[in-house]
């Protein structure tokens, strides 16, 4: 059987040099690139929106705030009149309104601060949004141009493909689906002869134990890499 599995990994090899050839192709970066930036699109967006609620939110509160400092300034436009006819202190009313001038200002600042962030977002918002418009042209293009590449290998990988089926009916299917779960998990060479008492991919040290398995002809798993491990009597 483990010449069946070699030469089914020879041959899986093959294919497995053609799909990183297209993998490398410009057609599929461009269009991978495109698909993971209009997933995300949609978050970054809401994102904004939430923050344009946010500060819809902080307008509406310092809108309020403005207009308590208003109608409080209106009682201070006839000074004179109540500091003759209520007796009061001319300091009092000046306490007061240093008082109204610092929330004024305190005001000032922070409808300063909100209009820097308006701004920031809206620019934000801009740039996703003729970024996003891109993206969506990006994407349609290099879809169509990354389909026709796969195309054009297609009967070249339907080739390599015939030829594993043909080979994997030598292969219990148990061994053949454990060896096709650890090619999905990007392990290649998936089995590999042990030469001494190391993994010679990854270099992991085999226990006794292990190594009297492998001596008698079985297969084990490296602890490590979980390549599958064979040595030849």
């Amino acid at each position: 059987m483990i010449d069946a599995m070699l030469k089914y990994q020879e041959t899986d090899g093959k294919l497995r040099a053609v799909e990183q050839e297209i993998a490398a192709t410009e057609e599929r970066k461009k269009y991978m690139t495109a698909r993971k930036f209009l997933e995300k699109a949609p978050e970054k967006l809401e994102a904004l929106d939430a923050r344009a609620v946010e500060f819809k939110r902080i307008f509406e509160r310092l809108e309020q705030k403005y207009a308590e400092i208003a109608d409080t300034i209106k009682d201070y436009e006839n000074l004179d009149e109540m500091v003759d006819e209520q007796g009061g202190e001319i300091s009092f009313y000046k306490k007061n309104a240093a008082a109204i001038a610092d929330n004024l200002k305190s005001l000032r600042a922070e409808i300063n601060k909100l209009v820097q962030q308006i701004e920031k977002t809206a620019a934000e918002y801009a740039a996703a949004k003729k970024q996003t418009i891109a993206m969506q042209k990006q994407y349609k293009e290099y879809k169509e141009k990354y389909a026709a590449v796969k195309e054009s290998r297609a009967a070249e990988i339907a080739a390599i493909e015939a030829e594993l089926a043909k080979i994997g009916k030598d292969i219990p299917a148990e061994t053949l689906d454990k060896y096709k779960a650890k090619r999905k998990e990007k392990i290649f060479p998936v089995i590999v002869e042990v030469n001494g008492n190391r993994c010679p991919q990854c270099g992991m040290e085999l226990s006794i134990a292990e190594i009297s398995k492998l001596t008698d002809g079985r297969y084990i798993e490296c602890d490590s890499c979980r390549r599958i491990l064979f040595k030849r009597k």
